[in-house]
């Protein structure tokens, strides 16, 4: 059953220390069935420390935890929680079918059940040629995928994805983007951790951005997007670029050729400009949207991405 909309994961005030670091401070979020949660930062924003409280593998030194699962409250029922690491930590030695076998009878399946599964979804990662091969001949790519399947394996009510795309090709990002929207489409609820916030802004419906380990925006992206005021234009264009060097009404004007990119102020209604162009240029192509993730993150701390990390 679909129960969309249903809260699973309350995380309040969390806070954990590690000598004189504080990794995490006073975060706080919530999980939803059929929407897809990013959490969002720099490597080092305190995430994988989040994720890890969640799953119960650390304790929090400050706030509360708590999950709604399969009709029950409390603490973290990992049968009923999907869990993709940062790290991986599938058994050389062992091989990929028994893997995916042996970890979806850890969460509850019948072995036949679980046999069943783990072929459907080697099938879909085009993996069934490596189903009696041992997790020491896979690529990276390839193991990523195997865990990928391992922490979906069993339906679960709540997935946590810690850098899902890590080590995947673009071809098999966008596969994983396809599923991880499938799950959405199922009412299943998704964290999706990763500091690539560009890459995975197109899934997300809610974000909590984070850097040192304090929250810096959180809510829906669309309405983060709207405060943030701000419309980014790429234009393709004939006529003369001084034309819009000219133009007092936009920002950070870059002109490449017949290419320019700008941005429009707070003040400035996108669907007013575009009715009243600058004379002297002939549109080819416009484009008006939203500035990405990054930028929003930039403004807000003050640094880039790339200084952050």
């Amino acid at each position: 059953m679909n129960r969309s909309g249903e809260r699973v994961l309350e995380v309040e005030g969390v806070s954990k220390r590690f000598g004189d670091v504080l990794a995490v401070s006073g975060v706080s979020f919530s999980a939803t069935r059929g929407v897809i949660l990013g959490l969002l930062g720099p490597n080092g924003a305190g995430k994988t420390t989040t994720l890890r409280m969640i799953m119960g593998i650390l304790s929090p030194d400050e706030g509360t935890i708590r999950f709604s699962l399969d009709g029950t409250s409390g603490g973290v029922n990992k049968e009923r929680i999907g869990y993709l690491p940062e790290e991986r930590g599938l058994y050389d030695d062992a091989r990929v079918l028994e893997t995916l076998v042996y970890l979806g009878e850890l969460k509850g399946l019948s072995r036949a059940e679980a046999t069943r599964r783990a072929g459907e979804w080697l099938s879909r990662l085009d993996l069934t040629a490596w189903a009696n091969r041992k997790i020491e001949a896979l690529s990276k790519g390839m193991e990523q995928k195997v865990q990928f399947a391992a922490a979906i394996l069993h339906k679960p009510d709540l997935v946590v994805l810690d850098e899902p795309f890590s080590g995947l090709d673009p071809v098999h990002q966008d596969f994983c983007k396809q599923v991880i929207r499938e799950l959405r489409a199922e009412g299943t609820a998704v964290v999706l951790s990763s500091h690539m916030m560009n890459q995975v802004e197109e899934l997300t419906d809610e974000i909590v951005l984070i850097d040192r380990g304090q929250t810096i925006l959180a809510g829906g992206l669309d309405a983060i997007k709207e405060a943030h005021g701000i419309h980014l234009v790429r234009l393709r264009f004939a006529g003369d670029p001084a034309a819009l060097e000219k133009d007092r009404r936009i920002e950070a004007l870059r002109v490449e050729k017949d290419r320019a990119t700008f941005r429009l102020p707070r003040e400035l209604d996108p669907d007013s400009y575009v009715r009243n162009l600058t004379p002297g240029i002939v549109v080819r192509e416009i484009a008006v949207e939203r500035p990405p993730l990054h930028d929003i993150f930039v403004a807000a701390v003050g640094r880039d991405d790339h200084e952050a990390r």
